[in-house]
């Protein structure tokens, strides 16, 4: 199993069952026994017991509730291992009247990128078509040369009539996968229609999806059946919706993102530009090629009437024309594949047209060899359908070699069917959407949802040379039981990411919003889950990231600061706290840093520990939930006393926190107010002890 942390956002059930089995947790805290004054990243991030969140935050919350306890122990679970020798696909490509014209040529357009720069060497392709009938273009066929790929590409549909027999399809496509070993399981279909049947796809679809095959489905319709999505879903494959619209490029995209990979990233193909435009003048632009990239670059340049002029410059300044390139009039395509590795820089290109028509230009490259892995993107939604109720969350993964890449521009287009287009900057700030800072992964909650099915896109770029390689850092370790502590990870460990510019663009799976209420939902503003608090003498110094009117987007309209000394009684009952005086805090844009400092109305002593917690409002006067609770503590100035514990320590603990599918490691230090009881029945006590002993502390003082 890969470790996927863009997916690592919610505390959910399998959170806490995963990591209590790997810790041999044997039970989990409630309500009345969960330690709300650690301040650690679970109260941070979830701020309620662990079982709370398993039975009302989580996914299978309605399922876990009717669920009975096993009168004896589960049978052990069994598995089956499978090693794909060479990857087996097969196109079923809609041929059928509503496909004529631009459609069938866009078709064709995809599927020609993808057998030539996207399936791998060595992997086996068939090609069958459907309409009022199936037939089989091409059997399946190892691609192990340039000529075998061009003969595929030569054998692709050019023509379109009939009626949308989608069964036919299937049933003939299945029935090449069998030719090379028997059967279909771990094979892949691709998919390709205009997304309405004319034969009850709804019927067929089980026994395909029973097959074992991996179903790719893309829809050209805005009414697609929804079967393909259920093949699609419940196969592992992938569901893509494209527009008609050539300027998107989503057919271009959604072929080139079906990639199957290995693990071994230096072999796979790696987009580094899509973009299209309308106009009867120039397009130009900048591709930026890195030290990642560079063998088997090429330049695709699709054009929808005239054949243009194409101008591409490298970075030295050498000039390439369509003299150096190719040009299939059939297709309207004209490419150019740079010899040799690609010299790393940014590369120009410029495209003049005299008539008004639209170009899509599409850039791949591969890592120069098999030592250095290349910088990759992965993005997705963390739903594949909404009703409104809920926001949805944009998640973009930035990494080379499974090492995070931090500090980069990342940009998500979300595309509706009916053409609406919405961009969000997504942040790796672990505010609003995003769980952790500086952790590859970049975040956004998507709010202007429209019905009907959308495209998702992200385009990555260096931020003018500021990103970056996230450290590597673990906390701790255990050996025979006994946890070891490495020192803290120091501040702004970072390690230089020296690439040069770079450009990444990666597309994610389609996804459908049916909203519930004709009224677009409103959305108060984030929780903030960072809040820290310091008492200088008499001033206490706030900070946190501002959230957004709506969740992360926007400006809210203002903040509701409030303060006890009672954690619980702030914690359940915000507005039973002591108010600050906010009337000289105007809130930033979501995702700036706040910081608001104020002065104490009652002398403290040392030792005290004051907790603060906020709330923000939208412009509707909608609340947010409580912020994280920050505590501040009045600690005396001054060397520690010879011979004397720490000031205001009563107990160091070592508190292990299951949160966001990710393991935290906290030290514990409750200032003065209580002892931190290590509870009965919890693995936390006996590493307790254990770390209590190591600091020579009494852990019951």
């Amino acid at each position: 199993m890969t470790f996927d942390p863009s997916r690592h956002r919610q505390c959910d059930s399998a959170t806490f069952v995963n990591a209590s089995r790997a810790l041999r947790v044997t039970a989990f805290c409630q309500e009345d026994e969960h330690d709300y004054e650690a301040q650690n990243m679970f109260n941070k991030k979830c701020g309620k017991a662990t079982w709370t969140v398993i039975f009302e935050d989580s996914v299978d919350k309605d399922a876990l509730r009717s669920l009975t306890p096993l009168q004896s122990p589960p049978p052990p679970p069994s598995f089956k291992v499978l090693q794909r020798t060479h990857r087996v696909v097969c196109l079923i490509l809609d041929v059928s009247g509503i496909m004529q014209d631009a459609r069938i040529l866009q078709q064709r357009q995809a599927a020609t990128h993808f057998l030539r720069y996207i399936i791998e060497d060595q992997a086996s392709v068939g090609i069958v078509t459907f309409s009022t009938y199936a037939s089989t273009l091409r059997s399946l066929t190892i691609i192990d040369s340039e000529n075998t790929r061009e003969t595929l590409i030569q054998s692709l549909p050019t023509v379109a009539s009939g009626s949308t027999n989608m069964c036919l399809g299937l049933s003939q496509g299945l029935q090449v996968l069998q030719n090379d070993n028997g059967d279909v399981l771990g094979d892949e279909i691709i998919f390709l229609t205009d997304g309405q049947a004319t034969d009850d796809i709804a019927g067929c679809a089980p026994s395909a999806i029973q097959s074992g095959a991996i179903i790719h489905t893309l829809a050209f319709s805005n009414s697609a059946a929804s079967a393909l999505i259920e093949m699609a879903n419940k196969t592992g494959g992938i569901f893509f919706m494209a527009r008609d619209d050539m300027i998107s490029n989503q057919l271009m995209d959604a072929f080139a993102s079906l990639t199957l990979s290995t693990g071994d990233y230096t072999k796979e193909p790696v987009q580094l530009e899509s973009v299209g435009a309308r106009t009867s003048g120039w397009f130009n632009g900048t591709v930026s090629v890195d030290q990642t990239v560079g063998n088997k670059t090429s330049f695709v340049i699709i054009y929808e009437k005239s054949f243009p002029s194409v101008y591409i410059q490298s970075p030295s300044g050498s000039i390439y024309t369509q003299t150096n390139m190719s040009h299939d009039g059939s297709l309207n395509i004209v490419t150019l594949n740079i010899p040799g590795t690609a010299e790393p820089g940014d590369w120009k290109y410029s495209i003049q047209t005299s008539s008004n028509q639209a170009f899509t230009i599409t850039v791949t490259s591969q890592a120069p060899d098999d030592v250095i892995p290349p910088i990759i993107v992965k993005t997705h939604m963390n739903q594949q359908f909404n009703d409104g109720s809920k926001p949805m969350t944009v998640f973009a993964e930035v990494s080379q070699n499974y090492r995070p890449v931090i500090n980069a521009e990342v940009w998500a287009t979300l595309e509706s069917e009916t053409g609406s287009v919405h961009t969000l900057q997504l942040l790796d700030n672990g505010a609003g959407a995003d769980a952790f800072k500086d952790d590859g992964v970049y975040s956004r909650y998507f709010t202007k949802m429209v019905n009907g099915r959308s495209s998702l896109k992200v385009r990555v770029k260096n931020q003018e040379g500021q990103t970056r390689f996230a450290a590597e850092y673990v906390p701790g370790y255990v050996i025979n039981g006994v946890v070891q502590l490495n020192p803290p990870k120091p501040p702004g460990s970072e390690e230089p990411l020296e690439v040069g510019n770079f450009t990444r663009t990666a597309t994610g799976e389609s996804f459908a919003v049916k909203l519930s209420d004709t009224t677009p939902p409103n959305f108060p503003p984030n929780r903030i889950t960072d809040l820290s608090a310091e008492i200088q003498e008499d001033t206490v110094l706030l900070s946190w990231t501002a959230p957004g009117e709506d969740l992360d987007q926007g400006t809210a309209k203002s903040y509701e600061i409030r303060w006890s000394f009672d954690l619980d009684m702030l914690r359940g009952s915000f507005s039973n706290g002591h108010a600050v005086n906010t009337a000289g805090i105007s809130p930033q844009k979501a995702g700036s840093d706040e910081k608001y400092a104020f002065k104490l109305n009652f002398q403290t002593e040392n030792c005290t520990t004051v907790f603060f917690a906020v709330q923000s409002k939208d412009n509707q006067n909608v609340s947010s939930e409580t912020s994280n609770i920050a505590p501040g503590s009045m600690i005396p100035p001054g060397p520690k006393p010879p011979g004397e514990s720490y000031p205001c320590m009563n107990l160091i603990i070592l508190v292990i926190s299951l949160c966001v599918e990710t393991m935290v490691i906290c030290f514990i230090v409750p200032l003065t107010r209580r002892v931190v009881k290590c509870r009965k029945h919890f693995a936390e006590r006996k590493v307790a002890l254990t770390i209590a002993n190591k600091f020579q502390i009494n852990p019951y003082a």
